[in-house]
């Protein structure tokens, strides 16, 4: 377990503070050991709430250098690939070898993608061309392509980047854990018992190893948080946060959400690194952004 990586989403309200409250906090955050920031991606969620990942995680990059940078998820299919190259390969070039992919396919709100003119109906198979394209491109690739959603004729993106940038693939059902082993560096869970996790993991491997693929895994679950003193305090600060980001009650997600102090959390978390998660994205909600990074920074202690 001593390679271990742990990030954390910045605070809800992070865009309503001043710069020198972002930067003081992700000064905060890399003294404290954590190790990567965790960003988010929705184009119009809910409403027409969003963010976008790309462009947070580049405002971010120069910041703070001891932080890696972890997009997670892209919901790739919302972007025309040969667009999505570049805007990974100008964060990588900001940011060399800090930058991991997280990629989606979204479903909490279908709308999302019909408001981008993307039926919803067809943005697995999307996904699967576009990350085939992506990949292709940052590889230095002249890519020629024709399928039903792109037609590439000669397609490169330059200059090609020095180091691999690591794509993981994000969701629950059995679909993702396809493309995670036949695309990606890891299956990145959210949602799901230790079981499930355990059982994902095994599938990915066993879908890479039928492709003849053998990826340096990075396997990892994404999480929200409750940080508290107590179970009680701590579900109510995770609760009001999430009901605030998803618009729907907070019940659904309660059993996979760990809340209360350090040990409460890992304790819940050991179970998902044994089997196998590498990597934990946590978005912590507590009384206030020092408690809840000094509480993750003892999560990632116990576990390491």
């Amino acid at each position: 377990m001593t390679d271990l990586r742990v990030g954390v989403s910045p605070p809800l309200d992070a865009f309503e503070r001043s710069f020198d409250d972002r930067r003081a906090d992700l000064v905060a955050t890399a003294d404290a050991g954590i190790d990567h920031l965790l960003i988010a991606d929705h184009v119009s969620f809910r409403g027409g709430s969003g963010i976008d990942g790309i462009t947070y995680l580049a405002s971010l990059s120069g910041i703070e250098p001891r932080l890696d940078l972890y997009l997670g998820v892209m919901l790739l299919a919302l972007r025309h690939p040969v667009v999505a190259a570049r805007q990974i390969n100008q964060l990588a070039q900001a940011a060399p070898g800090r930058v991991t992919i997280g990629v989606g396919v979204g479903g909490e709100d279908r709308s999302e993608f019909e408001v981008c003119g993307v039926d919803p109906a067809s943005r697995g198979r999307r996904t699967n061309s576009s990350l085939d394209i992506v990949r292709k491109l940052l590889a230095g690739d002249t890519v020629d392509w024709d399928d039903e959603f792109f037609q590439l004729d000669g397609a490169k993106i330059r200059p090609t980047l020095d180091s691999t940038i690591p794509f993981v693939v994000g969701g629950r059902s059995d679909a993702a854990l396809e493309r995670a082993g036949r695309q990606g560096d890891g299956w990145l869970a959210s949602w799901c018992s230790s079981r499930r996790f355990a059982q994902g993991v095994e599938r990915t491997e066993a879908v890479a190893a039928e492709n003849g693929r053998t990826p340096e895994w990075q396997h990892g679950l994404q999480v929200w948080v409750g940080v508290g003193s107590d179970y009680a305090d701590a579900r109510q600060y995770v609760a009001n946060g999430m009901e605030a980001f998803y618009r729907i009650p907070f019940e659904g997600f309660e059993k996979y959400t760990p809340s209360g102090t350090a040990e409460d959390i890992a304790a819940f978390l050991e179970p998902y690194v044994e089997a196998g998660a590498s990597v934990l994205n946590l978005t912590p909600c507590g009384i206030d952004r020092d408690t809840e990074i000094s509480t993750i920074a003892e999560v990632k202690r116990l576990l390491s």
